[in-house]
């Protein structure tokens, strides 16, 4: 007895946060499950036999409801429910994409003292993302930001960290990064794989990739969000400015996770402001 059924996208993926709700023909909620990490919906509440209303929701995609009828042995069967994303296409479209800066942010949080979090932001930047054609993977993303760029909203420590303790933004004025490639990692999910340039070193660093969607803007432009994660460590870059109080605690963490919202703008130019 009960409800099953399975979530997925249109790519095969499955939506493992989908909620499934169950109303009767008055409108009344009999049901309310939510989709394990398989996007599979197994719940054992006895449904009164006759015909229900099926509503599958899902944080970024469209709602999808249908029609069910509940037998005698008060078992539904859905089946195989397809969510589409909300904002356009399952994927961007393919061709040239332009970072928008103005709708985007490349931020950065360290340990301070141990015991809190600084955050900060670099608030010049650009880029440019190719969506391949036939398969996403073939996909390249590169970008540039100015070092001097960095705003901690404290003066005298974004000054430090512009010197040569840090980022020494004279010797090292950018900071780059271009991918190599691009690999699945779930629904709507990629790792993408590059190289980052910072300091005077060139290292790999992977970035955890989701795309958010994509959809018309109101300047007559398609627009494609994405958020992308890292964790970056200072040593690596030849930083290693570690002043040390007397409790033994480092004033600023070794450890830096890098946190990007970015807006693209499909084709090769930003639109006029």
């Amino acid at each position: 007895m009960g409800l099953t059924a399975r979530i997925r996208t249109r790519d095969g993926w499955a939506v493992s946060h989908a909620v499934v709700t169950v109303t009767d023909m008055t409108g009344t909620q009999v049901l309310r499950a939510e989709a394990d990490t398989e996007g599979a919906v197994r719940d054992d509440t006895a449904l009164a036999p006759g015909a229900y209303t099926v509503i599958v929701t899902a944080v970024g995609y469209a709602p999808a409801a249908s029609s069910a009828i509940v037998t005698a042995s008060g078992r539904a069967e859905v089946g195989t429910v397809t969510l589409a994303r909300q904002g356009g296409t399952e994927l961007p479209p393919p061709g040239p994409w332009t970072i928008d800066p103005v709708h985007s942010s490349v931020g950065a949080v360290a340990q301070h003292l141990g015991i809190s979090s600084v955050r900060g932001r670099f608030t010049d930047f650009a880029g440019r993302i190719e969506i391949a054609p036939d398969d996403v993977t073939g996909s390249r993303v590169e970008a540039v930001i100015q070092a001097a760029s960095i705003d901690t909203g404290n003066k005298m420590r974004d000054d430090h960290l512009r010197s040569p303790d840090f980022l020494d933004v004279d010797a090292y004025p950018e900071i780059t990064y271009r991918s190599t490639g691009l690999t699945a990692a779930g629904p709507d999910r990629w790792t993408v794989h590059g190289e980052l340039g910072m300091h005077g070193v060139l290292r790999p660093v992977d970035l955890d990739l989701a795309y958010l969607g994509s959809g018309a803007d109101p300047w007559g432009g398609t627009r494609a969000a994405f958020r992308a994660t890292t964790e970056l460590h200072r040593e690596d870059f030849a930083m290693n400015y570690n002043q040390v109080l007397q409790a033994g605690i480092a004033a600023i963490g070794t450890t830096l996770k890098v946190e990007l919202d970015i807006q693209a703008v499909q084709g090769d130019t930003l639109p006029q402001a």
